[in-house]
C-alpha cells in the first residue's frame, strides 16, 4: 500500500512539473499581443470572418481548438481565412496569447 501511495504522488508531482510552465504564460503580454494582433477579427472572442467559429469556449471545444497546443498551433500556421503569425510573431508570444484566449474563454470572455 505504501509503495503504490509512493508511486501515485511522485506520478503527480511529475504531472504538476509538466503542468506548471503552461501556467506560466503571461496573460497580461498574452492580452497585449491579442489586442494588437488578433482583435480585430476576435474581439470579445467572436469571429468576424466566420462566425460560428469564436472563441468560445464551446465552439473551440466543438471544434477541438480547446487546448493551448491547438491554438498555438492554428496561431503559429494559421488556417482558412486566418493568416499564420510564426513568422512574425515570437514562440513566446503564441505562446502567451494561446494561454490568453484559454483563459478568456473559460470566463466567457467577460474581462
Amino acid at each position: 500500500m505504501k509503495r503504490v501511495l509512493g508511486t501515485a504522488i511522485a506520478a503527480i508531482v511529475a504531472l504538476l512539473a509538466f503542468v506548471a510552465p503552461a501556467q506560466a504564460a503571461d496573460l497580461a503580454h498574452g492580452g497585449q499581443i491579442f489586442s494588437a494582433n488578433c482583435a480585430a477579427c476576435h474581439l470579445g472572442g467572436r469571429n468576424v470572418v466566420n462566425a460560428a467559429k469564436t472563441l468560445q469556449k464551446a465552439d473551440l471545444e466543438q471544434y477541438g481548438m480547446a487546448s493551448i497546443e491547438a491554438i498555438t498551433t492554428q496561431v503559429t500556421n494559421g488556417k482558412g481565412a486566418m493568416p499564420a503569425f510564426g513568422s512574425k510573431l515570437s514562440a513566446e508570444d503564441i505562446a502567451d496569447v494561446a494561454s490568453y484566449v484559454l483563459d478568456q474563454s473559460e470566463k466567457g470572455w467577460q474581462g
